[in-house]
């Protein structure tokens, strides 16, 4: 006689959808962050004032210059946590053209440009007592870079990639999704400032315009995909 084995299984639940982390909470952490290092190096000098100025500046105010980059640093943090959720969530409502990959391609890439806007500020500061000027304007020039035609562009990106499907699948108010269309096209076109300064003013635009973009997509964005009426 064979013995028979009786093997108890658990039902697997079908339709259970794992919908991942609120987007607001993340969005509104980057902003906090973003927005303090912004007010902090507010009377910091500009990249184009003399070298001597910069060291200056970067010798007095240490301190305060090593918390504007620690704070940069965490900006990231939420940035990429809010680009791979807002990723995932598209997916989840069926979202399935090019445009959730390229969106997420451009918050890694706005992270990681925030991350080493934060940490050459961070090393501007503590190395100010033996930097020679040319040193401290350099790394100054690499603050600026970093912070505003790297970082921006790709901030435009992930706005894209969120406001297109948007667009298409009606997840949004058209007049909203028009204008987080036109502050990513605005945001892209920041690239081009650094040959051709008369485009900074695409800079701000863009940093902040991206982030209103990033709180009201956070609110309007459905966690769930309406079933369809039969």
């Amino acid at each position: 006689m064979t013995a028979t084995t009786t093997r108890t299984t658990t039902p697997i639940r079908e339709g259970r959808q794992q919908l991942g982390p609120p987007l607001l909470a993340p969005a509104i952490a980057y902003g906090v962050f973003m927005l303090a290092s912004v007010a902090l190096s507010a009377s910091a000098p500009r990249a184009t004032d003399s070298a001597a100025t910069i060291l200056d500046y970067a010798r007095t105010h240490v301190g305060l210059l090593e918390l504007v980059g620690f704070l940069q640093v965490a900006a990231a943090i939420p940035l990429a946590i809010w680009a791979a959720t807002i990723y995932r969530r598209q997916r989840q409502l069926g979202v399935t053209a090019p445009g959730t990959a390229i969106g997420f391609a451009g918050g890694v890439l706005a992270a990681g440009a925030m991350t080493l806007l934060g940490l050459f500020t961070w090393a501007g500061a503590a190395g100010a007592t033996s930097f020679d000027p040319a040193t401290a304007a350099l790394v100054a020039n690499l603050s600026f870079i970093t912070g505003t035609a790297a970082f921006v562009p790709a901030l435009g990106l992930l706005i894209a990639g969120i406001a297109v499907p948007s667009y298409f699948m009606k997840f949004a108010p058209r007049p909203f999704v028009w204008f987080a269309l036109a502050v990513a096209a605005v945001s892209m076109i920041a690239c081009f400032a650094m040959i051709l300064p008369a485009l900074d003013f695409t800079l701000p635009i863009g940093r902040f315009g991206g982030l209103i973009a990033m709180v009201v997509f956070s609110v309007l964005l459905p966690r769930q995909r309406s079933p369809r009426k039969r």
